[in-house]
């Protein structure tokens, strides 16, 4: 048995704590896990780590060893008791006990580089009930960041990570890969938890694009088609962009995609990130 499974269950009774699982608590005791993870972080006495969900403080431990600063945002109550407790003499770790989706994080990714700190990283144990929208609020804001590396369920995961027109694609595919370069880090199975999760995990890094893949004149609309075209993603392309009011009708729609060769019983997932980009542009002309 791993020390770190020991140290966890001691921590766990001393403060009389269970997992929550509304919260999606399950909690790492995987030593070579911890280490792979901040070892493709690339964390330097350079970097502030921004932690989401760090719970009984397991990767917040290690990182706070190789950063500059750590700022750890935890919702649990309980578990701001144990991050207090363990870390009051660390002069480089920082708590905030609120919802991610509520904090602020562009001012305070502007005061730790006023600060002195050169590059921001989020590294993470990811809560899987709500790990698209946090992955979505940290791409959308724009947030000045380095890389994003998070363990998530396994199959998110595959959809994150995977390039448009994958067999993985979905929706969520052409966001990320607008804003990042994915890639996998390490699968992680479920004994490495304390309790076992019901999934297979998976560490994946996303790397923050300085300039995205595609030129087009609104992303916003590209996106906005992009939902459209997967809100129904049994249908051809044309009859879902067709339904949602993308296309005005069917002749319309079949003469966009004729003038940027696509055919008209072509599926959402088949395409590339450039051809939502060339719809785009055609509908705002």
């Amino acid at each position: 048995m791993s020390n770190l499974w020991n140290e966890t269950e001691f921590i766990m009774k001393k403060y009389h704590i269970k997992a929550n699982k509304n919260l999606g608590q399950n909690f790492l005791i995987d030593e070579q896990v911890i280490e792979k993870i901040v070892n493709a972080s690339e964390i330097t006495k350079e970097d502030c780590v921004i932690e989401i969900g760090p719970g009984l403080g397991t990767l917040t431990k290690e990182l706070l060893e190789k950063a500059g600063k750590v700022i750890s945002i935890e919702l649990d109550k309980k578990m701001i008791t144990i991050l207090k407790d363990r870390f009051a003499l660390y002069d480089n770790f920082e708590l905030i006990n609120n919802d991610v989706l509520k904090v602020n994080l562009k001012n305070i990714i502007s005061t730790e580089k006023e600060n002195g700190l050169k590059n921001i990283k989020v590294v993470a144990n990811l809560p899987y009930y709500i790990t698209t929208p946090i992955i979505m609020k940290l791409l959308e804001e724009k947030l000045d960041l380095e890389s994003i590396t998070v363990m998530v369920q396994k199959e998110v995961a595959d959809r994150l990570i995977a390039i448009p027109s994958d067999k993985e694609t979905g929706a969520i595919t052409y966001s990320v890969y607008y804003y990042a370069k994915g890639e996998e880090i390490l699968e992680v199975p479920k004994t490495s938890f304390i309790p076992e999760p019901e999934v297979t995990s998976k560490v994946i890094k996303l790397n923050i694009r300085k300039e995205p893949p595609v030129k087009v004149n609104s992303p916003e609309v590209m996106f906005r088609i992009i939902k459209c075209a997967f809100m129904q993603r049994r249908k051809t392309l044309l009859n879902a962009l067709v339904n949602t009011k993308v296309f005005l009708n069917k002749d319309e729609g079949i003469k966009i995609l004729k003038k940027i060769g696509l055919r008209e019983d072509v599926r959402a997932e088949k395409l590339k990130i450039e051809d939502f980009a060339k719809i785009t542009d055609s509908i705002l002309k």
